[in-house]
């Protein structure tokens, strides 16, 4: 069993088939962490790592402690796993409640526990998931008697995944309305601070650069106030041990399930002891829960590994494809898209669309994607979204007539929207300007020549839904390309009361949540993909209504190095919207390398091809279906960072069973020596590996421990941009 108690020591222990978690109900039922960390098979000594029976003079203890015989606490020292506020703990909570007094003290104590199979759905908010025998879970609950509030905290131990999902559910069992003023879903309290803490951070066209930097005394965080996940960081940290790496040494990851206000937080104690945070923002939030009432936190991740940065990410790939994509295209082989937005912009007709399909037939494409311009008067970015009817006077026909042409091409048709977004000028915000985000007396912010649709309206995603079915109903949609290119500002809704204001934000995430399962549920057949300016909402929430996610509108194949392998520390790469672009920064061999380190695609005038590029094209075509299963269910190596080495980036992908290898090399700059071995890793030592180019064959354990002479290659003056990649078989 994954999940056991000891009602003599009182232990919960928590067990994958890599890690252990341990936590203890304490005096006065205060329940305290014990243990993450690799598996220990000794249950017994595990309560007596409660060794932090501190306090001092400044720091408060317990009233019931004052038993000179007594062995006395202090909350400020003790290691907790749902820490409150302001009952004698300094540092930062996890809860925080203003209760019917009017004051903030939050203290919360265990009351019981269950444990039961399986893993439940979380109301109105995206979560992992799992089948029967996959995952066990355990709910405790706590209570906090003087605001009325109960806690119930949430554990799910996938065993085999090496993972663990944690939430915490509200439910106001008293008799008066109280606010949540601070509801984190993850407190993890560490012995010691020989951590680095690495996190990705960014901006438009340059997301997801990994930071790694020591953890010190004081307080270091990653966090949102945009109304999204947004660009700037992603809701994602690792924990990783001095002297750590890729493969090697202790590493433990947090990813928060949830597309809002968000924080990650670090903070470490004057003894030197590291608190983990994770969940809603607290800034501008307050959640008003009136008797009877409950509130859901949004899902925290967790995954330890003891093979380094590349172990945890392994396990986030397996467990976010495995029980966090779901639906139809989970694992269905995805169609090879071409996107019309590079190739044309806004200047487009339907026959021209058509002509691009009939190219794109010709080089094995199989999907053609219409992006912005189709609807309402949309003749640059300037107006008409919010309204969703086709322009037929635009297209030259109607639109179930144009995807009729290009599916006698043979190709599929998918179709872009920005269902969130508003236009001043659209016939929608003439109708219905109280639709847009606004703060009341204030006047709202354009970016983009847009507004916000207030999202947490139910007659504003009744009304785009609507718009959106009877387009989708009326024409062969097999695609949809959902995108978001602005933050919030002046948040409020002209539907909220006063009190409930701070409501505003998660409200707003939980109706885009809403929208998108209706959207998905009603159209199981669509591949949805999501996108905000690229990466600017790249997180696990969107990855649970669709399985890939444009990761940036930077298309350049060695800028996108560092942005692709950033979001690989926690994101399958088959998530990864990547394509081959006509950006002029390298050929299309290295093109087609870098994008296909992703779901591959195109982004292009396909008429305006040389013969030379048609060929690589069909052959990096041919490719995609080769290495299709490989890419999108091997395990994954980063061999080099780009972000560390100024000359090259290399990678690899192994299968599961070891018998196929893809490794790519990318010259970004030309080092003045470029003469050297690559090891290779992850291979099975006692297997023969055949280079598929050249028939030479090599022993797994020859691959891993001399590795390949890149001297030898038919490249002896690489040129920056250059890329190699080779494919080893090997017998199963």
């Amino acid at each position: 069993m994954p999940i056991l108690f000891d009602p003599a020591s009182r232990v919960f222990r928590l067990d994958t088939d890599v890690s252990t978690y341990a936590m203890m109900i304490y005096e006065e039922n205060y329940l305290v962490h014990l243990y993450y960390g690799a598996k220990v098979p000794d249950a017994a000594p595990l309560a007596k790592l409660m060794t932090r029976g501190w306090f001092d003079s400044f720091s408060p203890r317990n009233p019931k402690m004052d038993d000179p015989d007594h062995v006395q606490f202090s909350l400020d020292f003790t290691p907790q796993e749902f820490p409150g506020f302001g009952a004698g703990d300094s540092r930062a909570s996890a809860v925080e409640v203003c209760g019917p007094a009017g004051d903030f003290v939050t203290d919360f104590r265990y009351q019981s526990h269950r444990v039961f199979p399986g893993k439940p759905a979380l109301e109105g908010l995206p979560a992992t998931f799992a089948q029967e025998g996959e995952a066990e879970t355990l709910e405790i609950e706590m209570a906090d008697p003087a605001t009325g509030v109960k806690a119930f905290l949430l554990y799910t131990v996938f065993a085999h995944n090496g993972a663990m999902a944690r939430s915490v559910r509200f439910e106001n069992a008293g008799s008066n309305a109280v606010d949540l003023e601070r509801a984190l879903s993850l407190c993890l309290d560490l012995p010691a601070m020989d951590y680095d803490l690495i996190h990705l951070y960014g901006r438009w066209n340059k997301e997801n650069t990994k930071v790694r930097q020591p953890l010190r005394h004081g307080s270091q965080s990653i966090s949102s106030r945009r109304g999204m996940t947004g660009h700037n960081h992603n809701p994602f940290a690792a924990l990783l041990r001095h002297g750590a790496g890729e493969e090697q040494g202790e590493a433990l990851g947090v990813s928060l399930v949830y597309s809002g206000n968000f924080l990650i937080e670090a903070e470490v104690d004057t003894w030197g002891c590291p608190r983990l945070l994770a969940g809603i923002n607290p800034d501008g939030f307050r959640w008003r829960l009136m008797p009877g009432e409950s509130f859901q936190t949004p899902e925290a991740v967790t995954v330890f590994s003891a093979n380094g940065l590349g172990g945890m990410s392994r396990a986030f790939h397996r467990l976010y494809s495995s029980h966090l994509i779901h639906g139809e295209w989970a694992h269905k082989k995805r169609p090879l898209l071409i996107n019309s937005w590079e190739a044309a912009f806004f200047d487009f007709d339907g026959q021209k669309l058509v002509e691009f399909a009939k190219e794109a037939k010709e080089l094995g494409i199989e999907m053609l994607v219409m992006d912005d311009g189709w609807f309402g008067q949309r003749s640059d970015d300037h107006r008409a979204l919010g309204d969703w009817w086709v322009n037929e006077e635009k297209l030259g026909c109607s639109l179930k007539e144009l995807v009729a042409q290009v599916n006698q091409q043979g190709l599929s048709f998918g179709i872009w929207y920005e269902p969130e977004m508003i236009s001043p000028d659209s016939d929608l915000y003439r109708a219905h300007p109280d639709w847009a985000v606004c703060a009341q007396g204030r006047q709202g912010s354009v970016s983009r020549h847009q507004y916000v649709l207030d999202m947490s309206r139910k007659e504003v995603r009744d009304n785009i839904f609507e718009q959106m079915r009877a387009v989708i109903e009326g024409a062969n949609i097999a695609y949809i390309k959902w995108d978001c290119n602005r933050n919030i500002s002046e948040a409020a809704s002209a539907a909220l009361s006063p009190e409930r204001q701070g409501e505003f934000f998660h409200r707003y995430v939980l109706g885009v949540y809403d929208l998108m399962d209706r959207v998905t549920k009603a159209f199981p057949h669509i591949l949805l993909e999501n996108c905000s300016g690229g990466g600017g909402r790249f997180d696990p929430g969107m990855l649970y209504y669709s399985p890939q996610i444009w990761t940036s509108d930077n298309t350049d194949p060695v800028e996108r190095l560092s942005i692709q392998f950033g979001a690989s520390l926690c994101y399958p790469i088959a998530s990864m919207g990547a394509h081959v672009s006509a950006n002029p920064r390298t050929g299309f061999e290295t093109k087609g390398a870098v994008a296909m380190m992703g779901t591959f695609g195109y982004e292009l005038d396909p008429r305006k091809l040389t013969p030379e590029e048609r060929e690589t094209i069909k052959a990096q075509v041919a490719d995609y279906h080769k290495y299709y299963g490989l890419i999108r269910q091997g395990d994954l190596y980063r061999l080099t960072d780009p972000t560390e080495n100024a000359h090259f980036c290399d990678w690899e992908l192994v299968s599961q069973d070891k018998t196929q290898v893809l490794y790519t090399r990318v010259m970004m700059r030309r080092p003045e020596c470029f003469f050297q071995h690559k090891r290779l890793v992850g291979l099975d030592p006692e297997k023969l590996y055949t280079n598929e180019e050249t028939g030479e064959t090599y022993s797994g354990a020859f691959l891993m421990n001399a590795g390949l002479d890149l001297s030898l290659r038919p490249w002896p003056a690489p040129k920056d941009g250059d890329c190699l990649v080779l494919h080893f078989t090997a017998q199963a």
